[in-house]
């Protein structure tokens, strides 16, 4: 083989190598996920994976587990990885603010999922309507036990656009009911806190009747704090609809859940970053259904 055949097959291996490379990074999508260590954000990104398969992007999916500086670290990360889109599920509605201007900064098109961004350029929020989901949960709890019943609420993370919009939802019911609320905590949307924070709670108002966590996670905590101190005739009502919170519904241990489709959220957002990176339009907020659990 004559030396310039030879240059010619080297530089065509050369440009299809670039060519692939290039053809990989366009195909690239991230999604930073607030932590893994809880199965609402784990369906999320399993709902996420499966249609990035199915539209055949590459999905790198990192965690922040729950620390905004890691956050940060990681929208940096990706800000240098050849990424054409990030999905950022925010820690910290007011604390992802300076990710998404890192991206915005970076030309990369940003979509939000579950909780909104209070600072920087998004191009989609992708939710549930979690106001009118903490309503139900206040509304069911006044069907339940009648107007004036005696309630306690576990908050989520403090800063994060669910735990806020939740509450609202919540302090609309009860207004309409005329609820008596002994105490409103945060339990930080975790088990064991939920737990902890209901033990200590119970001391201080043992006339409680019912409790609106504002996640699965924490009402099943509360439940076991309850369970405990033998006051089974307390209604406990979650959000999310996580396979343990329906299980503990379908066993009459918890009263309900406002279930939220995770995945839909992670499938939505996929789609939603398709249409994106193909220059269409799309709209600025995209709510996904709740739907009441009962026994």
């Amino acid at each position: 083989m004559n030396m310039k055949k030879l240059a010619t097959l080297v530089s065509a291996a050369a440009l299809s190598a670039t060519l692939n490379a290039n053809a990989l990074a366009q195909d690239t999508i991230a999604l930073v996920v607030s932590t893994l260590n809880n199965p609402f954000f784990v369906s999320m990104k399993d709902g996420a994976q499966k249609e990035a398969d199915k539209l055949g992007y590459k999905l790198v999916v990192l965690d922040s587990q729950n620390n905004p500086a890691k956050e940060l670290a990681n929208v940096q990360d990706l800000t240098v990885r050849g990424t054409k889109l990030m999905l950022i599920n925010p820690t910290d509605s007011d604390a992802v603010g300076n990710a998404i201007i890192m991206a915005n900064q970076a030309k990369i098109p940003v979509i939000t999922l579950d909780r909104a961004a209070s600072k920087g350029e998004v191009v989609s929020h992708i939710a549930s309507d979690n106001v009118a989901g903490g309503k139900t949960a206040g509304d069911f709890i006044a069907k339940t036990l009648g107007n004036d019943a005696k309630v306690i609420q576990l908050e989520g993370i403090a800063g994060t656009s669910a735990a806020r919009e939740r509450g609202e939802g919540f302090k609309k019911a009860m207004d309409e009911h005329k609820f008596n609320m002994l105490a409103s905590q945060p339990a930080d949307f975790d088990r064991t806190k939920g737990l902890n924070v209901m033990q200590n709670l119970l001391t201080a108002h043992p006339t409680v009747q019912a409790v609106f966590a504002q996640n699965d996670e924490m009402a099943l905590g509360a439940m076991r704090a309850l369970q405990t101190a033998g006051k089974a005739d307390v209604l406990v009502v979650g959000f999310d609809g996580t396979a343990d919170g329906v299980k503990a519904v379908e066993s009459g241990k918890l009263g309900a859940t406002i279930a939220q489709q995770p995945e839909q959220i992670g499938v939505i957002g996929v789609e939603t970053a398709d249409k994106v990176l193909k220059g269409e339009k799309v709209p600025a907020n995209i709510p996904v259904d709740l739907k009441l659990v009962t026994k």
